[in-house]
């Protein structure tokens, strides 16, 4: 079993937010893929998407489905992330008032999405963006 998707998202869009989750959850069940991993990478890719609509300035979340892992990457264009350890610390946020109104911003998906993969990669560059690489077993 080899299989990829690719979803592009736009800063900003919270009309639209959540859409390539559900659409990664859909397509792990087609493939029968286990409830407890499907719920991990769920969460994962929720938090990352949201972080793309509000912190950057648009990007891109892959997943790559193989015989014994999964391989979600959500990769930016922004403005990086200037304190990677800060910014892994649960309810940290730079959100602003807008999107905590909204109900976001509450500095858990960096966490969320570290304590649900099996191995979680972050690299960033100030000015270019942020790379998060997770790997689920399978």
């Amino acid at each position: 079993m080899s299989y990829e998707l690719i979803f592009d998202v736009k800063r900003g869009d919270f009309e639209t937010a959540g859409e390539a989750s559900r659409k990664i959850k859909h397509t792990l069940q087609q493939l029968g893929i286990s409830n407890k991993i499907i719920r991990k990478v769920s969460i994962a890719g929720y938090e990352g998407e949201m972080n793309l609509a509000i912190h950057s300035s648009g990007g891109k979340i892959i997943l790559e489905v193989g015989e014994k892992e999964l391989i979600l990457t959500i990769e930016d264009v922004g403005p990086g992330i200037q304190d990677l350890n800060l910014a892994m610390t649960e309810g940290w946020s730079t959100a602003g008032d807008e999107v905590r109104q909204m109900g976001f911003g509450a500095g858990m998906g960096l966490p969320n999405m570290k304590n649900n993969a099996d191995d979680f990669e972050i690299t960033s560059k100030i000015g270019e963006g942020t790379k998060i690489v997770m790997k689920f077993l399978v």
